[in-house]
């Protein structure tokens, strides 16, 4: 992929102001807990549309161990309850702040154990980051597909003791997160998948040597996936290709499918911007719900 193609995917999520470059990866998450204080990292992150309230959820902060290193996380779970149905929530570009955690309450709202792992720990904070190519350059590029695999793993591990059921778990992830949702949908141990407008093809690298379009023959789990017409980033002719490459697999491959809103740009779900679409984004959030249950999850 290259740094052009990149940097237009994600143009419509560049943050309207600038930012405050001292702010750490505990003050989003202060945010996601709702501790209070005057303003975010990025002004995007104190903007949310949807307050999904914490009453009845065990939501925080945890860490879980991968290769020597801790990861953070994000969780919610309905209180007091066990066995519950798994569902990894993938960041966007931004990291985990107050969208994604609310997103993860909302999933728990609904009865499941929702966890956010910040795959991006290892090489930065990007709620230090005010310009979109130094975010990419200095984060986001570095970050090898296999080590957020290996973490994701280990977020599915972290669930099975605290109350998840791993017999029952899915994924879904928006933006950089829905390219991660096709991958782990090829290789992880999931049921079931929702990609929002994830990218689907590009130049392959060291560190990202495959995209989803190469593992669309043999996905583990069914994906749905949930995408924009007016996409600037991922042209409608990329869904096709993906399509054509599912209806040549295995039963999972060819169990996949996509919804394709009518003029929603990318990050129509994102209600923290411009680019939000509520009809759309609560669509997409009902038939997410629904693709878990038909696909045996909750």
């Amino acid at each position: 992929m290259t740094q052009l193609t990149m940097n237009t995917e994600f143009d419509a999520l560049l943050p309207g102001q600038t930012t405050d470059a001292g702010a750490t990866r505990r003050t989003a998450l202060k945010v996601a807990l709702g501790v209070g204080y005057a303003a975010t990292a990025m002004p995007i992150m104190a903007q949310t549309a949807i307050k999904t309230s914490a009453e009845g959820l065990k939501t925080g902060e945890t860490t879980y161990e991968v290769a020597g290193f801790k990861v953070p996380a994000y969780y919610a779970m309905p209180e007091g309850k066990s066995n519950l149905p798994v569902v990894l929530v993938i960041q966007e570009i931004f990291g985990v702040h107050e969208y994604i955690a609310d997103t993860c309450r909302r999933f728990a709202k609904a009865g499941y154990l929702a966890i956010a792992p910040e795959l991006y720990a290892r090489q930065g904070d990007p709620t230090k980051y005010g310009e979109m190519a130094k975010l990419i350059a200095e984060v986001v590029n570095k970050v090898p597909d296999a080590q957020v695999m290996a973490d994701l793993d280990g977020a599915v591990k972290w669930a099975g003791t605290n109350g998840g059921n791993l017999d029952k778990v899915a994924i879904t992830g928006f933006c950089w997160g829905g390219r991660i949702t096709w991958l782990y949908a090829a290789q992880g141990p999931v049921k079931a998948a929702v990609a929002w407008y994830g990218r689907l093809v590009g130049t392959p690298n060291d560190l990202m040597p495959k995209n989803p379009i190469d593992f669309a023959s043999t996905m583990r789990a069914p994906v749905l996936g949930l995408y924009g017409e007016k996409d600037g980033g991922i042209p409608l002719d990329t869904l096709d290709k993906m399509k054509a490459a599912l209806s040549t697999g295995n039963a999972a491959s060819k169990a996949a499918q996509f919804v394709v809103y009518p003029d929603a740009p990318h990050a129509f779900h994102a209600d923290y911007r411009a680019s939000y679409r509520k009809e759309a984004a609560e669509d997409g959030f009902k038939r997410c719900l629904e693709w878990f249950k038909a696909n045996g999850v909750a």
